[in-house]
Formats: C-alpha cells, sequence, structure tokens
C-alpha cells in the first residue's frame, strides 16, 4: 500500500514537473519575443454600437465579439492599487506565493474541515486562470504554487498585474478588464472613475454576485470591503472612502429585444462587413416600436408555452405601408436558444400561401363570384404515379364560390385554381410580392410544400394589405456615425406587386376566413376592427400559421417544434397561431384609429346569387354583394330563378349629356 502511494506521488511530481516545463517553455519564448499580450491592443477611443428605437428609446448595444487587451500604462493607477489591497496586499514583496496568506487560510480550512480559503496572490489566480482547473485539490493547489514562484522570475510585477487584469473574470461574459469597462460603463478603462475601479475591483471575489449588475446591497457591500482595505493600507483618507461610498455610479442600461438585436447586427455586417462592430461608433435608428417590441415577446412566451414548454415561436409585425418591421422575435427565450425562426427558420407555409394564389387567379380574369366543384381529381406525376389531394379532414363541400373555398381552406379547389393559372405564372407572381419560390414546383405548391421563412411570408402578404404595392421589410431607419459626424438614411423599399383592385378583392375575401372561416374564433376582433388574415396548418400538424392585417399593421405569427414533428390533432393555425395573433394585435392596435379598406375605383360591387355565381334576380333566395375588378363583373342574370328572362330584355340606352339636361 505504501509503494503505491509512493509511486503515484512520484508520478504526479513527474508529471506536474514535465507540465511545469512545457508552461515555463511557452512563456518564457513569449518574453523573449518581448510581448504578453494575447490579444490585439484596445483601440483608443472605442464606443459601443447603439441602438435605439423609432422613438428615440434605447434598446441596447452592439459589443465587439474580439477579446482586446490593455496595458497596465492605460489601466487606472487607482484600480490597480484596489485590486492589489482586496486581493494581494503583500503582492510586490512575495516571490509568488503569500506564506503568511497561506497560514491564514489554512487556519479557516481546518475550521471548517475543507478547503475553503486558497490564500491565493494575484500570481497563483493568473496561472489558475491560465493554466489550470479550479478544483480545489491539495495537488492542484501545490502546483499553482510552484507555477507561480517560477513565473515571478520571468516576468517582472507589472508585467504579471497587466496580464491579471486582462484575463480575470468580471461576470457576465466580461473575460480582462476591457471588456468589463465596455460592459458596465460603456467606457475604456483609461476612462473609469476612481469610483467605477473601486467597484470592479471587487468583482473577481465572486463574478456572478459582485458584478456592477447584481443586486445593489451586494455590490455596494463588497465596494466597501475594497475601500476599507485601501484605507487599512493608507492607500486612501477617511475622507476619500467616504467621497467614494456615498458618489452615486450609473452602469449601462442592459440590452432589450436581444432577437431583434442580434438581427441588427447582421444587417450591419452584411452591409458593412464584421469590421463595422469592431470600430464602433454608431448610433442605429431601428423601425422597432420598443413597446410593441416587449408586447410580442411577453405575448408569443405566453401563447406558446401555454400549449407545450417545449415548442417554439416566432412573430413578425410591421406596417405594411412602409415595411418597417415593428417587432421581431425569433424564439421564446434568447437566452436558451437565439436561433432565429423569424427571419431565418424556414418551414412549410401550408395553406397560408393560398391568398397569393388567389390573387394571382383575380389578375388574370378569375373572380370570387365564380363557383368551383371540390370533386378530387387524380393528377399524374409520372413514372405511373398519381397525386389525389383531399381536403383538410378528407370532408367533400360541392359547388363552392372562390371567396367560400379560400374561408374554408378548401385543398381541392387551391389545386385546381393554381392548376389553371400555371405553377411557372404563380411562381413569378408570388416572386414580385417578396416571397422566393423554385421554379420546378408541381401542383402540390398550392398546399404551401416549400420551405419558407415567416419574413418572407409575411413580406408578401404587404401587397395585400397595401393597396398592390409591396413593401419591403426594414429595420435599420437610418445611423449616425459619431466619428464622422455624418448621418446614412435607409429609405423604406415600395415596388408595384399587383393591381390595387386584386389586392382590394382578396382582402375582402380573407375578411370572411375570419368571420365563418378557418380563423373564425377572430370574429369578435374583425367586428370590431376591419382585418383580414389566413391560417397555415401543414401536414401531419407540423407547423401552425397566421398571417392577419389591418391598414395600418401587419403581423404573422408561427409556432412549431425545432426538429419538426406532430402537433397533435387541434394543432392548427387557427387554434394555435390565430389567438397569439389576437393578444398581440389588440393592445398594438388600441390607440390607432378604426380604418377600413380603402375601395379603389377599379372595384365594382355586384349583387348575386352566391350559388350560382351570376347577378341576383329578384326570386334568388339567397343574395350577396360580390366584388370584381371592373370588366369582371357577371352581366347575366341567375338562370335558376327568373334569369332568362331578365338576360332579354334589352338595356336602357342612356341618352348624351347635352340632351338630357333641363332648360334653366
Amino acid at each position: 500500500m505504501v509503494s503505491c502511494l509512493i509511486f503515484a506521488f512520484k508520478r504526479t511530481v513527474l508529471l506536474t514537473s514535465f507540465g511545469l516545463f512545457m508552461v515555463l517553455l511557452l512563456v518564457s519564448s513569449a518574453l523573449a519575443q518581448g510581448n504578453i499580450a494575447k490579444y490585439p491592443y484596445l483601440p483608443s477611443g472605442y464606443s459601443s454600437v447603439k441602438v435605439f428605437d423609432r422613438n428615440g428609446r434605447f434598446v441596447g448595444r452592439l459589443l465587439p465579439e474580439k477579446r482586446y487587451w490593455v496595458s497596465i500604462d492605460n489601466i487606472p493607477a487607482f484600480l490597480q492599487k484596489a485590486v492589489v489591497a482586496v486581493e494581494d496586499a503583500r503582492f510586490f514583496e512575495h516571490g509568488g506565493i503569500d506564506i503568511r496568506g497561506i497560514a491564514r487560510a489554512l487556519v479557516k480550512d481546518v475550521v471548517k474541515g475543507k478547503l475553503v480559503e486558497g490564500g491565493s496572490t494575484i500570481t497563483q489566480q493568473l496561472i489558475k486562470n491560465r493554466y489550470l482547473s479550479g478544483e480545489k485539490t491539495i495537488e492542484r493547489k501545490l502546483e499553482e504554487a510552484r507555477m507561480a514562484m517560477e513565473y515571478e522570475k520571468i516576468y517582472t510585477k507589472k508585467q504579471i498585474l497587466e496580464m491579471y487584469f486582462n484575463e480575470i473574470y468580471y461576470g457576465n461574459g466580461a473575460w480582462g478588464i476591457a471588456q468589463a469597462a465596455r460592459i458596465y460603463f460603456d467606457k475604456t478603462p483609461d476612462e473609469l472613475t476612481d469610483a467605477e475601479c473601486a467597484l470592479l475591483a471587487g468583482v473577481p471575489k465572486n463574478p456572478g454576485r459582485y458584478n456592477p449588475l447584481g443586486k445593489a446591497v451586494d455590490v455596494s457591500r463588497r465596494r466597501d470591503v475594497v475601500l476599507a482595505r485601501m484605507l487599512d493600507l493608507n492607500m486612501i483618507s477617511a475622507r476619500q472612502k467616504q467621497k467614494l461610498r456615498t458618489r452615486p455610479i450609473t452602469t449601462v442600461q442592459r440590452s432589450q429585444a436581444p432577437y431583434y438585436l442580434a438581427h441588427i447586427r447582421n444587417e450591419l455586417v452584411e452591409r458593412f462587413g464584421p469590421q463595422i462592430i469592431e470600430q464602433g461608433g454608431l448610433e442605429v435608428t431601428a423601425a422597432m416600436d420598443l413597446n410593441l417590441q416587449k408586447l410580442a415577446e411577453k405575448t408569443l412566451k405566453e401563447g406558446v408555452k401555454r400549449i407545450s414548454p417545449e415548442l417554439q415561436g416566432a412573430l413578425v409585425s410591421l406596417d405594411p405601408a412602409t415595411g418597417d418591421v415593428l417587432a421581431a422575435v425569433g424564439g421564446v427565450d434568447f437566452t436558451k436558444s437565439p436561433y432565429d425562426r423569424a427571419f431565418l427558420a424556414r418551414r412549410q407555409p401550408g395553406s397560408a400561401i393560398k391568398p397569393l394564389i388567389y390573387a394571382a387567379a383575380l389578375e388574370v380574369g378569375i373572380t370570387a363570384g365564380s363557383v368551383w366543384d371540390d370533386t378530387p381529381v387524380a393528377y399524374d406525376r409520372g413514372n405511373n404515379q398519381t397525386w389525389k389531394p383531399l381536403n383538410y379532414g378528407k370532408e367533400r363541400y360541392g359547388q363552392l364560390s372562390l371567396r367560400r373555398a379560400l374561408a374554408y381552406s378548401n385543398n381541392i379547389i387551391a389545386v385546381k385554381l393554381l392548376d389553371t393559372i400555371g405553377v411557372p405564372y404563380f411562381v413569378d407572381f408570388a416572386h414580385k410580392a417578396g416571397l422566393p419560390l423554385r421554379p420546378n414546383n408541381d401542383l402540390s405548391l398550392a398546399l404551401g410544400t416549400e420551405d419558407v421563412t415567416l419574413r418572407d411570408l409575411v413580406r408578401a402578404y404587404t401587397p395585400l394589405a397595401n393597396g398592390g404595392l409591396r413593401s419591403e421589410p426594414r429595420t435599420i431607419v437610418r445611423i449616425y456615425d459619431r466619428n464622422r459626424r455624418a448621418w446614412t438614411e435607409n429609405a423604406p423599399s415600395v415596388t408595384s406587386a399587383l393591381s390595387p383592385a386584386a389586392a382590394f378583392v382578396t382582402t375582402r375575401m380573407l375578411k370572411d376566413v375570419m368571420v365563418y372561416g378557418t380563423a373564425k374564433s377572430l370574429k369578435s376582433f374583425s367586428q370590431k376592427r376591419p382585418s383580414a388574415g389566413k391560417t397555415g396548418t401543414t401536414d401531419d400538424y407540423r407547423d401552425a400559421w397566421f398571417i392577419g392585417y389591418t391598414p395600418q399593421v401587419l403581423t404573422g405569427i408561427w409556432v412549431g417544434y425545432d426538429k419538426p414533428r406532430p402537433g397533435g390533432k387541434g394543432f392548427t393555425g387557427g387554434a394555435v397561431a390565430a389567438p397569439i395573433w389576437e393578444r398581440f394585435m389588440g393592445p398594438a392596435l388600441a390607440s390607432k384609429p378604426v380604418v377600413d379598406f380603402s375601395k379603389p375605383d377599379t372595384v365594382v360591387s355586384v349583387s348575386i346569387d352566391p350559388a350560382t355565381g351570376y347577378q341576383a334576380t329578384p326570386d334568388c333566395p339567397e343574395k350577396r354583394d360580390e366584388f370584381y375588378i371592373e370588366g369582371t363583373q357577371p352581366t347575366e342574370y341567375c338562370p335558376k330563378h327568373g334569369g332568362d328572362r331578365l338576360n332579354q330584355v334589352p338595356p336602357v340606352l342612356s341618352l348624351p349629356k347635352e340632351e338630357t339636361q333641363q332648360p334653366e
């Protein structure tokens, strides 16, 4: 047994010695090169990229991802004294380890019955951070002590202190004094005040608890410990201590809207290159409405978690007239999953694509009042294979007007409609609306089988809400460069995508979706606010969508699992996504006037028999006013209810205007 222990001890010593030799070889090489910095030196005059919402409210900052090194000459002398005072008062006297400190720590360890106090010097802390693990064992402490003593033979005290400041952890992802000064105060280290230095000096003891964003009582108590220790060592006077204790300190506000900020970062990098974030000095005005963004985050998280804690979701809300993205949320919890499902994730839209097919059909002369049959048809797919689309639930309606077919989200009629107008024509039409689709699609496209992003799908709805004009989603309104004192404007991008008449008629059809169709749970909402929208549910209930709009706000919702899997029966756009949409849109529109969609002069209204699509006669049992693009309205009366007789009556000719004028 004794021999085994001796062997283990010798083995530990040999391994430790070899490790120490390799470390010293590396650090000696670094010293020979005359450069102890492990990272690029911090540029002078840096300030972070600040983001504000459309109303000038602070949203957050975009910080560099790179780590930077700060020379000891650019670290305030007060901060150096404060750290030495509270972490290692005999730093300039010992040779790497402090025997007195070790003795004090040993007494405490014996009392506690375990390794609690380490008695570590600044040099030992540096060694542990650079090379060793955080486990509290005798072997690790011995190795740490040996390496610290050797380190002190290679480097000067000034160099060790510089390395310490650049490698120690300050909480909230801040490694080193450069990141700490930036994250907590938006400064470079040389700009820190004495009061701020006193606060930071206390952080390394427990970064999670004592960082400047921690609980105020804990942070101030630790700061007081630092100042008291400096007073004991005659580094400051009692008056200075009291003055620093009472001096108010303002930390930088915490960033909000993490998904939106992450997208702005990506957009800046895409436009200007990755160096733009490292250079800093920008003030970005976002299209975001911070109140709506907070509402969107809260509503989405609560709505999704109400269904299942494993689900994910996304929300995009914009002003259809300008494309300004008022709110964008890419998931239910950024800290757990920063992946942006609003702008990046591609999923099948299901029936949410159908309004675009109907709008395309209107453009070629097909009308909302035309009657179609939903008898299933088999389509040839080649290789002796056929495809026979069925309705959701396999129900049959028989004869339906296009208006009702869209409200009920009839699959068979949607496929027949796409077959009539042609897939190539529709792909081109969708592209103009803002929804890129593959040119080699087949008729299954009518059921939303091609993956799209929520952002692109919402963009494709902007022409419907905006009188035929497509608005490009805009997240950045303008940029101010503080260094150059120059503005860069990002104007709205609005282009024509379809006729105002087709947009209006499609919107009137989508109103029915919220009255008696697949989103009839929103009937009460639609009666208070003129609105239109469409649900989307994919095969096997994998994705649930609702895209809806008023004249002022267009919002899209997606809910599903990151790894696609069925959500179970009832996991539909109407049951899952539409309620979230309503809970967001209600407060979002509360301060806006109630307005309806404007009818273009090129749209006419005709009373028809919806069962036949002809002009209604007095004998028709059901009548309704239907909207048509001028020139496509029915000109004949319903033949089933006495229309033949009316159709034979010659039209009344209008006399020229001058012949109908009465004498004065």
